[in-house]
C-alpha cells in the first residue's frame, strides 16, 4: 500500500515540485492550495486549504484520513515572502506572514499529529529557509518567520519522539520559483531614508531567484530525508556559499558577519 503524503502549498515552486516527484514514485500524493481550482494538469489531488483557517485545515486532514485511513507524511510547504524596511513594513502585514509562515504551519502539525500518533509513524518535514539562520536586510521579517519555525521544531521533535513521531527541517536556498511574484513588497517610497538601498537590495533578492536551484533538486533531497530512519534536526539545500554562510555565522564573530552581509548587499 503506498503511503500517504499531505504537502501544503503544492500549487506551484517546490512544493508543486516535491509533489510530482513523489507522485511518480508511488507516493499518494494529497496537494493543498487556497484555490486548487486554478490548479491545471496536476496528476495529484489537490484539496483546499488555508493554513490562516483552522476549520480549512481541519476539512483537508479529516479528507485525507477517512479516505486513505492513515497519514504518514506531511511536509510544511505553503508560505510568503515579505521584503521591505521594517520601519516602513505595515504591522497587519508582518502578522499576516507570521500567520501564514509559522502559526499556520503549527496548526497543520496539530490536526495530523494525532492520526500519527495512533499510528505510532509519521514524520513531518518543515520547510524553512536559509533566510531563517540570519537576519538579512529588508528581509527580516521573512528571516523571523523562518527562524522561528526552525526553532520550533528543535522543541517540537523531543515532545513527540515518545510517539515515534520523526521531525525536521530543510531550509533550501534560492530557487528558481515564482515567489517573488508572490512577496508582499513594501513599496518603495520616493521620500524614504530606504529608498536607495531597498530599491538596490529588492534587485539582488529577484536576481538571486533567477539564477537558483532547480527545483527537483529539493524535490529529490525531500525524498532522501523521507527515506531515512533517524533524520537530523536540520537539513540546508542550497549553493555552497548560501551553506557556508551558516558556517560563518557560527563561528565568526557578529560584528564581523554583519560586514559580509552588508558588503554582499552592498549597503
Amino acid at each position: 500500500m503506498s503511503q500517504v503524503v499531505l504537502i501544503t502549498g503544492a500549487s506551484s515552486g517546490i512544493g508543486a515540485s516535491i509533489a510530482t516527484f513523489l507522485h511518480n514514485h508511488t507516493y499518494k500524493v494529497y496537494g493543498t492550495s487556497r484555490n486548487p481550482k486554478k490548479v491545471t494538469s496536476k496528476d495529484f489531488e489537490m484539496l483546499p486549504l488555508d493554513v490562516t483557517e483552522p476549520n480549512s485545515i481541519k476539512a483537508a486532514v479529516t479528507h485525507i484520513i477517512e479516505k486513505e485511513g492513515r497519514l504518514d507524511y506531511l511536509i510544511n510547504n505553503a508560505g510568503m515572502g515579505i521584503t521591505g524596511p521594517i520601519e516602513e513594513t505595515p504591522t497587519q502585514e508582518m502578522r499576516r506572514v507570521f500567520e501564514t509562515n509559522y502559526f499556520g504551519a503549527l496548526e497543520v502539525i496539530k490536526a495530523v499529529v494525532p492520526m500519527m500518533r495512533s499510528q505510532r509513524s509519521g514524520m513531518i518535514i518543515n520547510i524553512t529557509s536559509i533566510a531563517g539562520y540570519m537576519g538579512l536586510p529588508y528581509r527580516g521579517i521573512y528571516s523571523a518567520t523562518k527562524g522561528a519555525l526552525g526553532i520550533t521544531t528543535e522543541a517540537y521533535r523531543m515532545e513527540l519522539k515518545e510517539f515515534n513521531i520523526k521531525m525536521t527541517t530543510i531550509a533550501p536556498g534560492d530557487f528558481a520559483t515564482n515567489i517573488a511574484a508572490g512577496r508582499y513588497h513594501a513599496p518603495i517610497i520616493e521620500d524614504s531614508p530606504y529608498r536607495k538601498n531597498y530599491g538596490n537590495t529588492l534587485k539582488l533578492m529577484d536576481e538571486h531567484v533567477d539564477t537558483g536551484m532547480d527545483t527537483l533538486v529539493m524535490a529529490k533531497f525531500v525524498l532522501r530525508i523521507m527515506n531515512t530512519t533517524n533524520p537530523k534536526v536540520h537539513y540546508r539545500v542550497g549553493f555552497f556559499m548560501q551553506k557556508l554562510g551558516i558556517v560563518l555565522k557560527r563561528i565568526l564573530p557578529d560584528t564581523w558577519y554583519e560586514k559580509l552581509l552588508l558588503n554582499h548587499y552592498k549597503l
